[in-house]
């Protein structure tokens, strides 16, 4: 086999200080709870003066965004913290609170919103200021819509599920806050005051669903999910590079844990080789795959080629059964 050039040290994951810290994820956080305190107050302006249930309902999915930044604050501080004795392998899997947290509270604002529309709908009430109150909830929707936009973009470039929770959150609740002030006009120039209870139901219906995806997702990331199809086919691309040269691979495990994943898989090389050169190997092999997927913590297994045994041990043993009691 060629000799390979050694590979440079891999770069260091953007967002990551020298104790594995995010520089300054947390303040993404915190300026979400920022705005969604001045937008909770817009809001709810906005329903003092018109007096809809839908700017109402609009209102305290609101409360949901100021508690899921609060709790996603915690989290990424939480996340951030450096590998200890008790927790070898980090803290990453704390943003999968925040997320689950986050899809909990939009569950229940969206029951709360039903149970507020169905008085409404059997007693209907006549929609006030809606040229006024619109106003207020279109500057909440612009602040909104800003927020979303830096968190979607801080979560994807960091790799962060909090943030890109949030930022989907924030953008669910800029499309319905777009609906509900649709439909208080039409309320206002149809008079058909039942149409704002109706749109707050569709409202919490809409709401419901995305609570229900937030927490699925938050769900398989604890289960130790596979690593996206894209990274996996990347990382099947730099094992090929090896395999023409002979080399063989099996056991290729992954699994993502928040900001950080993990790659573990066993190499086969022909048995005559010395331990320098499989390690020489290796740590290529661990440096092309860091550099392919940032963040990465990669861990190898040498094994000799030529032995029927090495084969026998790609997969994870069942459990053993627990005796029962009498």
């Amino acid at each position: 086999m060629p000799d390979r050039p050694s590979s440079p040290p891999s770069p260091r994951p953007q967002g990551l200080a020298r104790a594995g810290r995010p520089l300054g994820l947390t303040r993404f956080a915190g300026l979400a709870a920022l705005v969604a305190v001045v937008v909770i107050g817009l809001k709810l302006l906005a329903w003092q003066l018109t007096g809809s249930i839908g700017l109402l309902s609009d209102a305290l999915e609101s409360l949901a965004n100021l508690a899921g930044a609060l709790m996603a604050w915690a989290m990424l501080w939480w996340a951030s913290r450096p590998p200890d004795e008790e927790h070898v392998f980090g803290h990453s899997k704390a943003e999968y609170f925040s997320s689950g947290f986050e899809g909990g509270l939009i569950l229940v604002a969206g029951l709360g919103i039903l149970w507020a529309s169905v008085p409404r709908l059997i007693t209907p009430q006549p929609v006030e200021a809606v040229v006024a109150g619109l106003a207020v909830a279109a500057l909440a929707s612009v602040l909104n819509g800003g927020v979303a936009w830096i968190l979607l973009r801080a979560g994807r470039r960091h790799g962060s599920i909090t943030l890109e929770a949030g930022g989907q959150h924030l953008l669910a609740d800029l499309w319905t806050s777009a609906a509900v002030m649709v439909g208080v006009a039409l309320v206002g120039i149809t008079g058909w005051h039942r149409l704002d209870a109706l749109l707050a139901m569709g409202v919490a219906v809409h709401i419901l669903i995305t609570g229900a995806r937030l927490l699925r997702r938050s769900a398989t990331g604890l289960l130790d999910a596979a690593l996206p199809a894209e990274d996996l086919e990347a990382i099947d691309g730099v094992l090929d590079d090896f395999r023409r040269d002979g080399i063989d691979f099996h056991a290729i495990r992954t699994r993502r844990a928040g900001q950080r994943s993990f790659v573990s898989l066993h190499v086969l090389v022909p048995g005559e080789w010395t331990v320098q050169r499989g390690h020489d190997l290796a740590e290529q092999i661990e440096g092309r795959l860091r550099d392919t997927v940032p963040g990465s913590h990669v861990m190898t297994h040498l094994e000799p080629l030529e032995d029927p045994a090495s084969f026998e041990d790609d997969r994870i043993p069942p459990l053993p059964s627990i005796p029962r009691g009498p």
